[in-house]
């Protein structure tokens, strides 16, 4: 499953089911491995917020100068 197709599908059922969406709001890791078997990374850090009609979220993904050459962290999310 790709990147963007897993963030659909946590989406998705973040809209259709309320206790995913606040078991992701508030323990997004174990939320994640629980409903789609995807375990992240000890060392990655995962935050899940919920965008409303008067709040947005403007998310900077790092500077690729000052990311590491070691892809891995990046493999799952």
């Amino acid at each position: 499953m790709s990147l963007e197709s897993l963030k659909v599908q946590i989406i998705k059922k973040a809209w259709e089911d309320p206790a995913f969406k606040s078991s992701l709001l508030s323990d997004p890791k174990e939320a994640i491995k629980a409903a789609f078997g995807v375990e992240i990374p000890a060392g990655i850090e995962l935050k899940a917020v919920e965008e409303t009609s008067s709040q947005y979220y403007l998310v900077i993904p790092p500077n690729p100068e000052d990311v590491s050459v070691d892809p891995a962290p990046n493999i799952v999310w």
